[in-house]
């Protein structure tokens, strides 16, 4: 699959309207594209942050939906959007062992690399970290990202609630060091966000 990742930043006290619009009109949007397989939205209302992803069956599919999401994107977003990043992305693994609940946690970790190196990060994110997550108290489902090109990618995992993301950092930051230096990764941001929606169809 392939997924398009939004990532939107504004005024806190704005951040509702712009989660109701995306939840109502932004999803019946994207539902009317031909091989779309879900969206997730994920929220920080203390700082004013969102994250939305739309999947998608192939990447012919997600081109082919970006021009009537350009357009409606910002006044969708209104007034909410101070700033808005659109990226694209492979899904280079995917693991889901129970649905992700609303309200539940949502840690997303950037990295870069060199793109020669994009097998060997997969490879690894296989044989350690799902291993690994998959122990882990309320974890739900992850997720890998990858821009072989440029060398960026981004691993999300999402656990049924909030308090079991917070138990699972102290772990996961002894995990990813380890990792990233297996995989030859660089991280370069870490973040977490309040699950608002999430619903993505593999088949």
């Amino acid at each position: 699959m392939f997924v398009r990742a939004v990532y939107v930043t504004g005024d806190p006290a704005q951040t509702e309207a712009a989660v109701r619009a995306l939840n109502s009109e932004g999803r019946s949007l994207l539902e009317e594209r031909p091989e779309y397989r879900g969206a997730c939205v994920f929220v920080d209302r203390e700082l004013g942050k969102l994250l939305a992803l739309s999947w998608w069956g192939s990447e012919g599919a997600r081109r082919n939906s970006d021009q009537v999401m350009r357009e409606r994107r910002g006044p969708m977003l209104e007034p909410f959007a101070g700033t808005v990043a659109v990226e694209n992305y492979e899904v280079a693994a995917f693991h889901a062992v129970q649905p992700p609940r609303v309200g539940g946690g949502a840690r997303m970790t950037r990295m870069e690399f060199d793109p020669a190196d994009a097998d060997l990060f997969v490879e690894t994110f296989h044989a350690s970290a799902i291993p690994r997550l998959e122990a882990l108290p309320g974890f739900a489902r992850c997720a890998l990202f990858l821009d072989r090109d440029s060398g960026r990618g981004s691993v999300g995992v999402l656990f049924t609630d909030r308090s079991a993301m917070a138990a699972s950092r102290g772990g996961q930051a002894a995990a990813r060091r380890q990792d990233a230096v297996k995989a030859r990764v660089t991280v370069v941001a870490l973040e977490e966000f309040e699950v608002v929606h999430a619903d993505v169809h593999t088949d």
